[in-house]
């Protein structure tokens, strides 16, 4: 786990006009940066960043964010890939808590994994240039549809068709690095003769994966003419795992926003021919079937995904793998569906002979997850008997369980309740999952509850974490004993005392990232987020004695602690009044001094 106070570090020398302006075009009116939002398409700009804040938000979509949060929503990075990449612009290596490795361990592994980059990179420009010069491979890429714009948008190369051409592209054919890289293979020795090395991809055409930075990790590369096998992929390394990885991620990424899905196809081809009719928005699982963290990163892009796979039945198998996968991350804010081209087609033939258009209708047609889950669960049980409907219940308990979403759980718990031909309540108990039960809906004019003394300093402390790092060790405890918020305010103290700067609420928003806090907590901070029409506040540079309103909110801060004061102790009166004549006269004397002292402190208090 990555430092807190190291992240509360980055992100004070981090300036996020800078990292956003990288990518957004921004112009400054007043005390923000406004520019047109990189995450929905807008012509009149709603996208603002505060400097002051440290903190963007677009009034169109929603997206909201501290610097390590644009990072990741903008390059589909994880939390640890984006506090990586933000460390390196700063020069700073990342610290991870005590328990994961050694620094001098972790500098390492990051130094082996440049390395290998670097050594694929090369390996990279090296097969581009064997392309240029070989008519064959050139004129396979034209007889599949393409044009020298595409292949150069994708880095396509081609691997000669010779034993150790690669010999010719680095100083060093020797180098452990092309083993680790995979670019090489190493026979073993017979007979006491020196192992043999030569190039793993021959006479091949050439796709770079790259990593959503845009390093080349890994290829893929196909057979030109007949050969096995027709596809093959660098083995696994330390920069490349074929189960988090897709091809053509990288460059999709501008398409995907702009269309506002994401299609997932089954080989490189597809994802090449696609962009070359114009649908750019296409990636592809790398041999391997689509698993959660393809899921999820996806999902990081874009709330629509759309898998097109074959027809056939070994189609059906891979969509049906790539629903299990989806079933964690299918949230009722979501939308995954289902594509099956006809059997004599994939999306690259299917292109090529009716075109895109045509193409966009089958996408826009595509099978609701909810759909072809249901679909598969009832193929093949006979609903007419009893036995068929209740394998039915029995096959669909486990996944349902899984799905995301409430509203999506509770419409499938309804759905298999009519084919099931039981009562919703009953199919639900059925399903394991009884808490679906429907519940009558509170009286309409039922008012929200009020907020406690707690939560109200929760939200304030959110606004100025600089107060909760400020607290001394008696405040603190007066606000923890007893609270029903505990973990929350706790852990929003912890966030606010790590690292050494200027400490804001969008600092406490990144480094939730990291986990999975309480949900009043991430609630009270993602409050005090999204208005950017002021830079007042607990996010001022301002020092507190310079700033009225973090004045304000240390003197509310103090008034609200005594309440927690003189609460307590009246409950601890109450409960030694309670115990009658046995109850301790002294202790009750000294409780009921504080009192009038708490009383006479706080005028406000007692008129309260």
């Amino acid at each position: 786990m990555i430092s807190q106070s190291f992240i509360a570090d980055l992100l004070d020398r981090v300036d996020i006009v800078d990292v956003v302006g990288q990518y957004v075009k921004l112009r400054k009116g007043g005390a923000n940066f406004s520019g047109l939002c990189p995450f929905h398409s807008e012509k009149s700009p709603s996208f603002t960043v505060s400097p002051t804040k440290q903190f963007y938000h677009c009034f169109g979509c929603g997206a909201h964010g501290s610097a390590l949060g644009f990072i990741m929503e903008f390059s589909g990075l994880t939390f640890p890939e984006a506090v990586e990449d933000l460390a390196g612009r700063v020069g700073m290596q990342v610290v991870r808590e005590d328990g994961g490795l050694p620094p001098a361990e972790i500098a390492k592994r990051k130094s082996e994994a440049v390395s290998l980059t670097d050594f694929l990179a090369k390996a990279a420009d090296f097969y581009r240039k064997q392309l240029r010069a070989s008519p064959k491979a050139i004129d396979y890429l034209r007889q599949r549809g393409l044009t020298g714009e595409i292949a150069k948008r994708f880095g396509l190369g081609y691997a000669p068709d010779a034993w150790d051409s690669l010999r010719d592209a680095f100083d060093s054919y020797d180098a452990k690095e092309l083993v680790s890289a995979g670019l090489v293979i190493d026979k073993e020795a017979e007979n006491g003769e020196r192992a043999k090395r030569y190039d793993r991809f021959r006479d091949r055409v050439m796709f770079p994966i790259r990593n959503p930075r845009g390093a080349v990790i890994g290829f893929g590369g196909r057979v030109i003419g007949k050969g096995e096998p027709k596809y093959l992929n660098s083995p696994e390394t330390p920069v490349f795992q074929k189960g988090n990885e897709l091809y053509g991620l990288f460059e999709a990424r501008e398409a995907i926003r702009e269309r506002g899905y994401v299609l997932v196809v089954e080989g490189y081809m597809d994802v090449v021919a696609l962009a070359q009719s114009g649908i750019g928005n296409a990636v592809a699982t790398l041999g391997t079937a689509c698993t959660p963290v393809h899921v999820q990163k996806l999902l990081r892009q874009v709330d629509r995904v759309v898998f097109s796979f074959d027809g056939d039945r070994a189609g059906r198998k891979a969509a049906w793998r790539a629903l299990e996968a989806s079933l964690p991350h299918a949230g009722d804010d979501k939308l995954l569906s289902f594509l099956f081209l006809p059997s004599e087609h994939d999306p690259d033939t299917f292109v090529r002979e009716r075109g895109a258009e045509a193409f966009e209708a089958e996408v826009a047609s595509a099978m609701p997850l909810s759909a072809f889950l249901l679909q598969e669960l009832t193929a093949d049980c006979d609903l007419r008997t009893a036995e068929g409907r209740s394998r039915l219940m029995s096959s669909a308990k486990p996944l349902i369980g899984q799905v995301a979403g409430a509203a999506l759980r509770t419409q499938l718990g309804n759905e298999l309740a009519k084919l099931a031909q039981i009562e919703t309540g009953a199919a639900m108990n059925e399903l394991g999952v009884s808490r679906w039960q429907q519940r009558p809906a509170p009286p309409r004019a039922a008012r929200a509850p009020v907020a406690s003394l707690e939560q109200k300093l929760l939200l304030l402390l959110a606004r100025h974490p600089a107060l909760a790092r400020e607290m001394s060790t008696d405040d603190e405890a007066i606000l923890l004993a007893g609270s029903p918020i505990e973990e929350s305010l706790r852990l929003l103290i912890q966030l606010a005392r790590a690292g050494h700067g200027h400490v804001t609420t969008a600092t406490i928003h990144a480094q939730l990232q990291q986990f999975d806090p309480p949900a009043e907590l991430r609630a009270a901070v993602d409050a005090e987020l999204p208005d950017g029409a002021t830079d007042a506040g607990g996010d001022s540079q301002d020092s507190p004695e310079e700033d009225p309103e973090a004045q304000l909110a240390r003197t509310e801060l103090a008034e609200g602690l005594a309440r927690l004061r003189l609460n307590r102790v009246e409950s601890e009166i109450q409960q030694l009044i309670a115990q009658g004549s046995g109850m301790d006269m002294s202790q009750f004397r000294e409780l009921q001094a504080e009192r009038i002292k708490l009383r006479s402190g706080n005028r406000e208090i007692s008129g309260a």
